[in-house]
């Protein structure tokens, strides 16, 4: 089955529904940074690097069954209340339905924070819902957390998976059953050895024996001291954000200790964020998945903004399953 990726990022969606068995035949992502990776990593895709505002339609292969991927988190917002059209942020968005519309593949899958079906956002969600509705499609969505699906971090993502109506489908959430086991960071990175600190500047120090293992240096914010920052071996990681100077401490750091409301310390010197390569663990991309950058916040960043590998593979074996099942 083939299928095209909008908003690739890095690829960790697209990974997940390789690992599934669908083709990855075209992609598109703006952020040149991005490219390089991307195109490592999926060597036999066809990586388009335009905005997607300047992609006809008729650019995108035809006949293909899917389309991924995730709008930009503020397109989301703008297009629920119905001002995208006025704003370029929004756009984005709508770019999304066009090509949806334009091609009508069988079924298509979006993602996004949670706060998006929050009680103060939840009239725009319905908003986006019946959008995409209205391109033709029975749509269905829910909240999932990576670790019930083999992800060793607390990460709660909203999924919205739409099947085209002439098929009379409807992807049920249910059947995605959640793993009995939940994994940890020990079971995600405790075979690692030790990282090594970036280079002046949080600039990378090139080819590593296990690449990507480094780990942003410099100060920590007021934000980030605001609250416990280090999990324990046995307990699954925080969330990973798209910025190396939040990245969660090693489990082999010290502990955090509480002062005071929103004010916590470290109890002694020995403390480090988690490297690239072990975030990109927690997210569950394989060793062999490599990251290209020279600026370690670029590495980061991609790995933050990633779907976790797992989380999309376990989707997208229910729609294979499901579309199989049609023939």
């Amino acid at each position: 089955m083939n299928i095209s990726s909008i908003f690739a990022g890095a690829g960790g969606m697209d990974y997940g529904f390789e690992q599934a068995g669908f083709n990855i035949v075209w992609a598109n992502e703006y952020d040149k940074v991005i490219w390089d990776t991307y195109k490592f990593n999926h060597p036999n895709t066809y990586l388009d690097t335009r905005s997607i505002k300047d992609v006809p339609s008729t650019d995108i292969p035809d006949n293909i069954d899917g389309i991924i991927g995730g709008p930009p988190c503020q397109s989301w917002s703008l297009a629920g209340a119905m001002k995208g059209i006025e704003d370029d942020r929004g756009k984005l968005f709508f770019e999304y339905l066009r090509i949806l519309r334009d091609k009508q593949p069988k079924f298509f899958v979006a993602e996004n924070v949670p706060g998006i079906v929050s009680r103060a956002h939840i009239d725009s969600f319905m908003n986006i819902k019946r959008l995409f509705a209205d391109c033709g499609y029975n749509v269905s969505h829910q909240t999932l957390n990576a670790n019930d699906f083999g992800v060793p971090q607390e990460r709660k993502r909203v999924f919205l998976v739409g099947y085209r109506n002439d098929l009379n489908l409807v992807f049920d959430f249910n059947r995605l059953l959640p793993n009995e086991y939940k994994p940890n960071l020990r079971d995600a990175i405790g075979d690692l050895d030790d990282a090594i600190p970036a280079l002046d500047k949080n600039k990378s120090n090139g080819e590593l024996v296990i690449a990507n293992h480094e780990y942003f240096i410099g100060s920590f914010s007021s934000m980030y001291m605001s609250r416990n920052r280090r999990k324990r071996w046995e307990q699954p990681s925080f969330t990973i954000q798209a910025g190396g100077r939040h990245a969660p401490l090693h489990p082999n750091s010290c502990e955090m200790e509480k002062v005071e409301k929103d004010i916590w310390k470290f109890t002694n010197d020995n403390y480090r964020r988690l490297s690239v390569r072990e975030c990109a663990r927690i997210q569950t991309f394989p060793d062999g998945f490599i990251f290209k950058y020279s600026a370690l916040a670029d590495a980061y960043k991609m790995i933050g903004n990633a779907v976790p590998t797992r989380l999309a593979q376990a989707v997208a074996t229910q729609i294979r399953e499901d579309l199989l099942n049609l023939r």
